[in-house]
């Protein structure tokens, strides 16, 4: 199994890394930690949406990945608008606005190669008579 880990990319193992933290933050938050009612709040189902990328991010997919990059920056705003808050939630807040664009910018650079190479094809393609 480390053998498997250690053969991906590291900004595909960055990327998933930090989706999943910033899933476990959302639920940890929402949860127990500084929910808006006691005993959790409905806002805990943000955090949803990243479960759905996960598993694609894990395999690499470049699909799942462009959709990813623009779902975690959903985050990334959540993490500024609620950095204004104080006590826990401040501090909530900024690991928030660390870790998800620590997501960002892995996905960025993970697939900037995929992105010359279709754009290489695509000249080729048309270079053709």
């Amino acid at each position: 199994m480390i053998k498997q880990i250690l053969i991906k990319n590291p900004y595909q193992l960055l990327a998933t890394a930090a989706f999943i933290d910033v899933f476990i933050l959302c639920v940890c938050w929402e949860w127990f930690i500084s929910p808006l009612r006691p005993g959790g709040s409905w806002l805990i189902l943000k955090g949803i949406p990243l479960l759905f990328a996960i598993p694609g991010l894990w395999k690499g997919s470049v699909y799942t990945m462009q959709w990813a990059s623009m779902l975690i920056l959903l985050y990334i705003t959540e993490g500024l608008v609620r950095i204004l808050e104080t006590g826990a939630n401040f501090w909530l807040a900024a690991l928030e606005t660390l870790l998800a664009p620590i997501g960002f910018v892995c996905l960025l650079m993970y697939l900037t190669p995929f992105k010359k190479e279709a754009k290489a094809l695509q000249k080729k393609l048309q270079s053709e008579p």
